[in-house]
C-alpha cells in the first residue's frame, strides 16, 4: 500500500485540528481555564504529531511534540497560563501551519524557522518548569532539535507520560473484526512498519495479530483507522505469559485519540482529493480520515457525509440549470394548449415544474455554506491587531450559521477583513479615549448575518466614535474631488470609498495609505451586491453588505424595450409609476429628473442608453422603475412590465464579451436570450452618452453660428 494515497486526507484533518486549536486558545480563559477545552487542544496536537510520524514528517511531528509537552503540564495544572504564554502557543500554530503548507507543496519547512521555535519552546519549558521538567519534556538534544530523531526518544516520551506502561520490546495483540481478505492484507502489511509480527491467525470475523512494537498504541491506532473504524480495531499490550494484560488501562478509542470534528459539508475546499485517492485500492470499506464521524460501520451502515470536489457540484448545477431552461419552454408550450383535450399533458408540466424547482433548491443548497466559516478568521485577526494599537476590543458574532453560495463566502473574507482592520484601526478609539467619553474602555466590534428576502446583509458594527462629517469632507476637497456642504450624510459616508482616499494622519502597517476601501467597493459590486454606511458621532458606524444569496440563480423583474426584453434583479426594484408632466424637471445639457415624493431622481431612458429602436419616447408615456444601485437610486424608463420570474445567470463574459450597462444573461422560457442590466454601471454608461450628446449639439450649434 502507498501511504502516500492518504497525505491529502492527513493535511485536511490536519487543517481542521490546527483551526480548532486556535479557535479553543483564542477562547481561553487565562485566569481560569476550562479544563476540557486544554484536554482538547492537547489532543489536537497529539493527534497532528502522530499523523505526521505516521507519514514520515519529521519536523511537524517535533515541533508538535515540544508543543504538546507543554500542553499536557498546562492540562495538569503544572504551567499556568500568561498571555504571553498563549500568544506563544498560537505563533506555534501557526509554524505548524507553514510547516503542513511545506509538506502539502513537497518541500520541506523552513530550517531556521524550526530551530527558532523549538528553542523559544524548550525555553518556555526552562523559564517554567525547571530544568529537569524542561530536559523530560524536550524530544531532541540541546543546543537545536534536530530534523531526524531516532523513533524511541519521542515514543518512548510519549509512553511515559501517558502512564500506560509500554516499554521497550512489548507485544501488542491486535484483533481485528469485520475485516475483508484485501483489507486485512493491506493492514497487517502495514503493521510490519511498526515492527515485527510474532504470529497471525484467525478469519473474517476475527483476526488476531501479536506484532513486537515499541510504537505508542495512540499511532498504530491512527493509521489503521485511515482503512478500517474503530469499532472493528481493538489494541491490548500481552502480559507476560502471553495473555492479556487486563489490569492494563484501554488504548483510548480513534474519537477520543483524534477529537471529532463538526460533519463536512458535500461541498468541500477546491483543493479536496478525489475520492478514488482517500479509499485504498482494493479495499471494499470506505476510507475514512482519523477523527472524522461517519463512514461504514461494523454492522455495514452507509457513511453520512461524502467529499465531494467543487467542480462535480457546480457541473450538476449547470445541468440542473438547463434542465429549468428546457422546463420552461415547454411549459410556456402547455400553456398555450387546451386544459380540457390535453388535461394530462398539463398535469404533467405542472408536476415537472414543482419537482424542477425543488431540485434546483436542494442542489443550489449543496453549495451554501455557513458563515462561520468567514467569521472563524476573525478573534485572531482582531486580538493581534487590537494588541498592536494597543486597544481593548471584544468581538462578538452573530449569525454565524446563517448560509451564503461558496464562491461569494470566499469571495467576501478579503473585503470583511478591510472592513474590520479599518473599524479596530479608525473607528474604535484608545481606552483612555473611550473612558473621557463615559464609555467602557473596551471597545465592542460585531460581525453579524442574516437573511434579507433574497438576500444576505452582512455588518460590521463597531461603538467607536464614528465618522466626522468635516474631516471627510475636508480631504475631499483637498483630494479634488467634487464635493458640496451641502451634501447629505450617506454622501459624505461614500466618499471613504474613493480611490486612494484616507483621513490617516499618518500611514502605519495597519492603514493610511488610501487604499482597500474602494477595494472593498469594487468587489462587492462584482459579487453584485452594494455597500451602505451608517454613523453617529460618538456612538459608532455601521457598514452593511447587502448580497444575493446565490450568483447561479436570479430573481428577475422581466421588462421590455422595444421589441427587445431585458431583466431587472428583483432586489435593485423598488417600486413602479407612470410619470406625470408636473414631476418632471429638466436640467442643464439634457439631463432630466423625476420627482418622487419629495426625492429628484436621475432619469435612465434605457431605449437610448442601450439604443433600443422601437421604444416609447415620451416620457409620460412610458413606466419609470424605481432601482437601486451603489446606494443610490434612479428612474429607469421602459416600455412594460412582463413579471416576475426565476432565472439562471449565464456569464457574459465566458460566452461573448463584457458589454457596458450589462452584467449577465439567461435563456427564457422560449429559447431567446434575455440581458441583464448593471444598474450602476448603466447610470454610467447613460451619463457618458448624455454628455456626449451633448458636446455633439454643442459643435453644431457652432459650426451653424459660424457659417
Amino acid at each position: 500500500m502507498d501511504i502516500s494515497d492518504f497525505y491529502d486526507t492527513f493535511f485536511e484533518e490536519a487543517e481542521e485540528l490546527l483551526a480548532d486549536m486556535e479557535r479553543l486558545l483564542l477562547d481561553l480563559d487565562v485566569d481560569d481555564p476550562d479544563g476540557e477545552d486544554l484536554n482538547a487542544i492537547f489532543r489536537a496536537a497529539h493527534s497532528i504529531k502522530g499523523g505526521a510520524g505516521t507519514f514520515g514528517f519529521t519536523v511537524l511531528q517535533e515541533t508538535t511534540h515540544l508543543l504538546e509537552n507543554l500542553l499536557d503540564h498546562t492540562r495538569r495544572g503544572e504551567l499556568k497560563l500568561r498571555r504571553d504564554i498563549v500568544d506563544t502557543f498560537l505563533e506555534t500554530k501557526d509554524m505548524l501551519h507553514d510547516q503542513l503548507d511545506a509538506y502539502r507543496n513537497g518541500g520541506e519547512p523552513d530550517a531556521e524557522a524550526f530551530e527558532r521555535i523549538s528553542r523559544v519552546l524548550q525555553q518556555m519549558a526552562l523559564d517554567e518548569l525547571g530544568q529537569g521538567e524542561a530536559v523530560k519534556g524536550k524530544a531532541t538534544p540541546d543546543p537545536v532539535p534536530a530534523p531526524t530523531p531516532p523513533p524511541e526518544t519521542s515514543e518512548v516520551a510519549e509512553a511515559d507520560r501517558d502512564g500506560a506502561g509500554e516499554t521497550a520490546g512489548r507485544q501488542l495483540s491486535i484483533t481485528l473484526s469485520g475485516v475483508s481478505d484485501n483489507d486485512r492484507e493491506l493492514l497487517v502489511e502495514e503493521l510490519q512498519h511498526f515492527g515485527t509480527i510474532a504470529s497471525q491467525s484467525g478469519d473474517v470475523a476475527r483476526y488476531r495479530v501479536l506484532l513486537d512494537s515499541t510504537e505508542s498504541k495512540d499511532d498504530i491506532e491512527a493509521v489503521l483507522c485511515f482503512i478500517i473504524e474503530p469499532e472493528q480495531l481493538s489494541i491490548e499490550v500481552e502480559a507476560p505469559g502471553g495473555g492479556a494484560d487486563l489490569a492494563e488501562p484501554q488504548a483510548p478509542a480513534a474519537s477520543e485519540a483524534m477529537p471529532k470534528s463538526e460533519p463536512i459539508s458535500a461541498v468541500a475546499p477546491d483543493d479536496l482529493p478525489e475520492p478514488d485517492k482517500v479509499e485504498p485500492k482494493g479495499s471494499a470499506t470506505p476510507s475514512r480520515a482519523p477523527g472524522k464521524s461517519g463512514g461504514k460501520s461494523a454492522k455495514g451502515s452507509e457513511s453520512s457525509t461524502i467529499r465531494v470536489p467543487v467542480d462535480k457540484v457546480d457541473q450538476i448545477i449547470n445541468l440542473v440549470g438547463e434542465l429549468i431552461i428546457t422546463q420552461s419552454m415547454l411549459e410556456q408550450t402547455a400553456s398555450d394548449l387546451d386544459i380540457v383535450s390535453h388535461g394530462p399533458l398539463v398535469n404533467g408540466m405542472n408536476l415537472l415544474q414543482r419537482n424542477a424547482r425543488d431540485l434546483q433548491e436542494s442542489v443550489m443548497s449543496i453549495r451554501m455554506m455557513p458563515m462561520d466559516y468567514v467569521f472563524s478568521r476573525f478573534p485572531r485577526l482582531v486580538r493581534d491587531l487590537a494588541a498592536k494599537l494597543g486597544k481593548d476590543v471584544e468581538l462578538v458574532t452573530e449569525g454565524k450559521s446563517t448560509e451564503l453560495d461558496k464562491s461569494l463566502i470566499e469571495r467576501i473574507i478579503d473585503p470583511l477583513t478591510h472592513l474590520v482592520r479599518n473599524s479596530l484601526d479608525h473607528g474604535l478609539e484608545s481606552p483612555d479615549k473611550r473612558e473621557a467619553a463615559g464609555k467602557s474602555p473596551t471597545g465592542r466590534l460585531t460581525l453579524s448575518a442574516q437573511h434579507q428576502g433574497g438576500n444576505i446583509l452582512i455588518e460590521v458594527i463597531d461603538d467607536g466614535a464614528g465618522l466626522n462629517r468635516e474631516r471627510i469632507l475636508a480631504k475631499a476637497k483637498s483630494s479634488g474631488l467634487p464635493v458640496t456642504d451641502s451634501m447629505s450624510d450617506d454622501d459624505v459616508w461614500q466618499l471613504i470609498f474613493a480611490p486612494g482616499f484616507s483621513t490617516a494622519e499618518q500611514v502605519s502597517d495597519v492603514s493610511g495609505r488610501g487604499v482597500g476601501m474602494d477595494v472593498v467597493k469594487r468587489n462587492i459590486q462584482e459579487m453584485g451586491g452594494h455597500v451602505e454606511i451608517l454613523s453617529k458621532p460618538g456612538q459608532g458606524t455601521t457598514t452593511r453588505i447587502v448580497l444575493p444569496l446565490t450568483l447561479a440563480i436570479l430573481d428577475g423583474m422581466s421588462i421590455r424595450c422595444g421589441n427587445e426584453t431585458f431583466l431587472l434583479p428583483l432586489n435593485a426594484v423598488l417600486e413602479s409609476l407612470q410619470p406625470q408632466a408636473e414631476d418632471l424637471y429638466s436640467m442643464a445639457g439634457d439631463d432630466q429628473l423625476l420627482k418622487v415624493r419629495d426625492e429628484y431622481l436621475p432619469i435612465i431612458a434605457l431605449h437610448h442608453t442601450l439604443d433600443v429602436t422601437g421604444a416609447k419616447t415620451e416620457l409620460t408615456e412610458a413606466i419609470a422603475v424605481i432601482v437601486q444601485g451603489e446606494g443610490r437610486r434612479y428612474a429607469l424608463l421602459v416600455d412594460d412590465l412582463v413579471g416576475q420570474q426565476q432565472v439562471v445567470v449565464k456569464n457574459l463574459e465566458t460566452n461573448y464579451r463584457r458589454v457596458p450597462g450589462i452584467s449577465a444573461a439567461t435563456i427564457l422560457g422560449d429559447g431567446s436570450v434575455a440581458l441583464i442590466l448593471d444598474i450602476a454601471d448603466l447610470h454610467r454608461l447613460d451619463r457618458r452618452k448624455s454628455q456626449q450628446r451633448y458636446e455633439a449639439k454643442h459643435q453644431n450649434l457652432q459650426e451653424v453660428s459660424l457659417a
